[in-house]
């Protein structure tokens, strides 16, 4: 998968993990949702402001990228450490 930035080690908490198993949907959503993330797509974030913060996150490498999608079983989280080492996928409450 060819980024905008680097994704270090790709994880996940254990809920989206057994909804994956569960949901063949969900689990398409998921791919597409970092497929969508790894190439700055954040487009279902709520705030302008914090797509911004994201895009200069991503120049300057000196933050955390933080985004927000929507899928069939609810909203999402993916979240990258600020020195691109792990990638996390989580929902809200697990946050």
């Amino acid at each position: 998968m060819k980024t905008k930035f680097k994704l270090g080690q790709i994880v996940m908490t254990r809920a989206i993990n057994d909804d994956i198993a569960d949901n063949s949907k969900f689990a398409k959503e998921i791919l597409e949702c970092l497929g969508r993330y790894a190439n700055a797509d954040f487009s279902d974030m709520e705030y302008q402001e914090d797509i911004d913060m994201n895009k200069t996150a991503i120049k300057t490498g000196e933050d955390r990228i933080f985004a927000t999608y929507n899928t069939c079983l609810g909203k999402i989280y993916i979240i990258t450490e600020w020195d691109r080492s792990v990638t996390t996928i989580l929902y809200p409450e697990d946050y």
